[in-house]
């Protein structure tokens, strides 16, 4: 699933290219995908419309319209936001759910293999509405290591489980959890409250510098997950953790543990490392 990094990455992308661009028509292929929005009323709202800004909320990538809405995509498990200069490859055509014509010819596609992610149209009433029931920015000054330690301190939970729940800090999935908690020397199963301010800060500072490393590579590719280009992110290549079960820890040597004893999600951690 594209997490931070990776939707950071598209956002980006898509304005430095489509920012100031008109939606000229709207083509709405597989409605399943939609959300807050019928077919109809989208093409309606939206066609003839300028895209004045492209940026991230949490793992969300939203397109601020001159018309005052706004286009959110969540793009979950196997969802892209891909720019189509006429030379998109059909593999990648025949799974496009929505369809947005640009003035200077090219189109934007919203493009899910399984159709799990979803494309919502908001007024900004309504989605300052829905961001309101987010947690923090990590990369954002108000995510300090007092905020986190205070997160940490009022839960029961494992330290994984809250760092990945969407309603205390956003972004955060199970790839980039791994990786800060292995950075900070945690224990991804140690509960929450059990955490000290002097780890609190640790954790802080490995959150954060994994989320900006890989940003500067474009994020995370292992199956679907592609930029607006349709080119993949390289930092694959530079985790410690995820992926890596069974294979000897970079740090110390030790052999590398996998288990899905927290909420069923693969983690990957070193019992010598972390504490």
């Amino acid at each position: 699933m594209p997490e931070l990094p990776e939707t950071e990455t598209i956002a980006r992308d898509l304005e430095r290219e489509i920012s100031g661009q008109r939606i000229t028509r709207v083509e709405v292929l597989r409605p399943d995908v939609l959300r807050e929005v019928k077919p109809r009323e989208l093409v309606a709202r939206v066609s003839g419309a300028a895209i004045l800004k492209c940026w991230r909320r949490a793992k969300l990538i939203v397109l601020d319209l001159s018309t005052h809405d706004r286009i959110v995509v969540q793009p979950r498990f196997t969802g892209a936001l891909l720019l189509d200069e006429g030379n998109l490859p059909e593999t990648e055509r025949r799974y496009s759910t929505v369809r947005f014509a640009l003035g200077d010819g090219r189109a934007l596609h919203y493009r899910d293999i399984r159709r799990l992610g979803t494309v919502s149209l908001m007024s900004a009433e309504r989605f300052d509405e829905y961001s309101a029931l987010l947690g923090v920015e990590p990369l954002d000054p108000a995510f300090s290591d007092a905020h986190l330690s205070a997160l940490l301190r009022e839960s029961r939970r494992a330290v994984k489980t809250l760092l990945m729940d969407q309603r205390s800090v956003v972004g955060i999935g199970n790839i980039y959890a791994n990786e800060a908690l292995w950075r900070a020397s945690i224990d991804p199963s140690r509960v929450s409250r059990s955490v000290t301010p002097e780890e609190a800060e640790r954790l802080r500072d490995a959150i954060v510098g994994v989320l900006e490393e890989s940003i500067s590579h474009r994020g995370t590719s292992f199956r679907d997950y592609r930029d607006a280009s349709g080119e993949r992110g390289s930092f694959v290549e530079r985790l410690a953790v995820y992926g890596r079960a069974g294979q000897p820890c970079s740090r110390c040597g030790a052999r590398l543990i996998g288990t899905h004893a927290i909420d069923g999600r693969m983690t990957v951690l070193c019992a010598r490392c972390q504490k």
